[in-house]
């Protein structure tokens, strides 16, 4: 997509419906065809819809993958809840009072992560330099859970996901509560948002009171921890397919044909 294309960082409170969906397995979930279909509609209502990634993945990432042709976002919250961000002509900005928090609480505490699971067994550290968080590839064959009460101890939150990835968390921060801030922020009216995941560190904003979507293929963790929830559809359909389900379900948009 040209960056004639960006949503510029518009104001999307005063949309119909605004999407806060994870990625990997979420949005880019599900075949290319169901892909293509939430994609160009999203596109095709840019005055009526709004989009927010909710996600695990960097700012790096999701430059990457917009500018091979995935809709821009208007706002980003990123790295599993601890940035937050508006997206304007392709760059992604942090919103520096939505963060301070964040940042107060992480209290710069990399290093003391690092050297508490120096060797820890089944985890491998990330290579990417996070601001606010610590991430780790958890082999399920060799990890000691030892590792959650290491990072409790020290005044943080371990968070696994998908059985393969161990995040260090400022205490108190993830998806949910962020999104959440970010949605109060800007003034949107909740009832107009619909928050999409599929993996444990999907739950918070699954649980967060916004309507929600596990979408079809989800971990099985997260969808025994939603089941009994109201606001939370849990689609047959697979990730963007999924999505467009529960849109439809919850009668959020008019949908695009064939979905």
């Amino acid at each position: 997509m040209s960056l004639d294309h960006h949503p510029h960082g518009r104001d999307i409170a005063g949309c119909r419906f605004v999407l806060a969906t994870d990625l990997d397995g979420t949005f880019l979930g599900g075949s290319e065809q169901d892909r293509a279909r939430l994609y160009d509609w999203i596109e095709a209502n840019r005055q009526s819809i709004g989009l927010i990634f909710v996600t695990g993945r960097d700012p790096k990432f999701i430059r990457e993958l917009c500018d091979a042709g995935v809709p821009w976002p208007e706002y980003v919250v990123g790295d599993v809840g601890t940035t937050i961000a508006r997206v304007r002509d392709g760059t992604i900005h942090p919103i520096e009072p939505l963060e301070v928090e964040i940042a107060d609480t992480w209290a710069d505490a990399g290093d003391t992560v690092r050297a508490a699971l120096a060797g820890h067994p089944g985890l491998t550290l990330q290579p990417t330099d996070f601001r606010y968080r610590v991430s780790y590839d958890l082999d399920a064959s060799t990890f000691d859970a030892s590792a959650h009460q290491k990072i409790r101890d020290i005044g943080h939150d371990p968070l696994v996901s998908d059985n393969r990835y161990f995040d260090v968390l400022p205490r108190g921060i993830s998806k949910g509560p962020s999104l959440r801030r970010l949605v109060a922020h800007l003034g949107i009216e909740e009832d107009r948002v619909l928050a999409a995941g599929d993996t444990l560190n999907d739950l918070s904003m699954l649980q967060c009171g916004l309507r929600a979507v596990a979408v079809g293929g989800a971990e099985q963790d997260l969808l025994d921890q939603v089941s009994g929830l109201s606001q939370v559809h849990t689609a047959e359909a697979i990730g963007a397919a999924g999505i467009l389900e529960a849109v439809g379900a919850f009668d959020l948009h008019p949908l695009p044909e064939g979905a």
